[in-house]
């Protein structure tokens, strides 16, 4: 599947550009003499323009050439994080990153569903799996690299690094990414079918309960570990976490395509989640048991990604765009809700070590009503079957 490389590039440098901006909040602080909770609004920005403008641009692309879509958005991406790169201003810069934010918004979703439309439906699991790859391999070496050039070269450099990748994509995509056959855009009557499908609702509905737990606790895994287990340095558990995806995006892209149906992969990674959520507040003070539950926790987070986007290509594979946007908005969004009941939570007179029961039970409910789509996935491949009626041949 050589024609979906750039499109790994580009997410890679899209993982990047979406995690590093928090290990550069001190550097940022100082060159601009503004608090660190103020510079946090550079990621909250990215996040909510990001999960705002995906459905919208999935919507408006619908029908468009793919690959100019690809290539524009990824000129837009560079050229954003060129501005944040040379940023005189913190005003500016949070200008950049809310265009960055949109820019992603664009490129992402377009890119899933051109790598499910470059292969045939039984490698689609394993095509999505390396789109997805992109942004796990850019969550666990990228932003780890990008943070060292910024401790010896600056904070600037580290989005230098995000400018020269999203060349290369760019360049993949016009230069070595084949055309693809631009669908008709469908009818306002259309898209309304799709918001208003049950299903995809359903499907949404879970994919942001996921996040939500998943994110949300994962953003409060530093003072977690400091708490439960005297932990100083997080790193090792996060490189943990996201060596654990890596694995997680590849194999289930392959149980996907080996078994068809990606309603039961999801439902057994909300399983796995579970099993870690509930176990991870004992097992925290125990190192290797905290390393396991990590790597576990990472297979399952990243998983929980591919699964979703291929039930919603199935339900709509003539409005991929549309679909999928709406589950990387839904994603952005439960992570941002996560991240806020976490801090509601704590300031209610939760613990730190009380959050991973909070998630527990986030995913108790995702697992319940992903259990319910299963069993309606089922039905309606069951009632499928039944509708083929055999051709009888006529042998006189």
């Amino acid at each position: 599947m050589p024609g979906i490389l750039p499109l790994c590039l580009g997410t890679f440098a899209l993982g990047i550009d979406a995690y590093i901006m928090a290990g550069l909040l001190p550097g940022i602080a100082a060159g601009f003499q503004v608090p660190a909770s103020v510079v946090g609004q550079t990621v909250t920005i990215f996040t909510a323009c990001y999960a705002i403008t995906a459905p919208l641009f999935g919507a408006l692309t619908a029908g468009k050439p793919v690959r100019w879509v690809l290539g524009a958005a990824l000129v837009l991406f560079t050229l954003a994080n060129v501005l944040s790169a040379i940023a005189t201003s913190f005003t500016v810069l949070l200008i950049s990153r809310a265009a960055a934010g949109v820019d992603a918004g664009l490129f992402s979703p377009t890119a899933f569903s051109a790598a499910a439309s470059m292969v045939s439906p039984a490698r689609r699991g394993r095509a999505l799996g390396l789109v997805v790859g992109g942004l796990a391999l850019g969550t666990a070496v990228g932003v780890p690299s990008g943070l060292v050039l910024a401790e010896r070269s600056g904070w600037r450099s580290a989005l230098w690094l995000i400018v020269v990748l999203g060349g290369f994509a760019l360049a993949g995509v016009v230069l070595g990414m084949p055309e693809i056959a631009a669908t008709p855009p469908p009818s306002f009557r259309q898209r309304i079918a799709v918001l208003v499908d049950a299903r995809v609702a359903m499907t949404i509905a879970v994919s942001f309960a996921t996040s939500a737990a998943s994110i949300g606790l994962y953003t409060f895994v530093a003072p977690l570990l400091h708490t439960a287990a005297g932990v100083t340095n997080a790193l090792p558990y996060l490189w943990m976490w996201s060596l654990g995806g890596l694995a997680g995006v590849y194999f289930c892209g392959v149980l996907i395509d080996a078994t068809g149906s990606p309603e039961w992969i999801m439902s057994l990674v909300l399983l796995l989640m579970l099993a870690v959520f509930a176990s991870l507040a004992g097992a925290l003070p125990h190192r290797a048991s905290a390393f396991a539950l990590f790597g576990i926790w990472g297979i399952a987070a990243w998983s929980s990604q591919a699964p979703q986007q291929h039930r919603l290509l199935s339900l709509h594979p003539d409005k991929g765009s549309i679909v999928v946007a709406l589950q990387s908005s839904a994603h952005y969004l439960g992570s941002a809700a996560g991240t806020a009941l976490g801090g509601l939570a704590l300031a209610s007179g939760f613990s730190l070590t009380q959050l991973p029961l909070l998630s527990t039970g986030l995913i108790a409910l995702a697992l319940s009503a992903q259990l319910g789509v299963a069993t309606w996935a089922r039905s309606d491949a069951v009632r499928a079957r039944r509708s083929i009626v055999p051709i009888k041949r006529d042998l006189s």
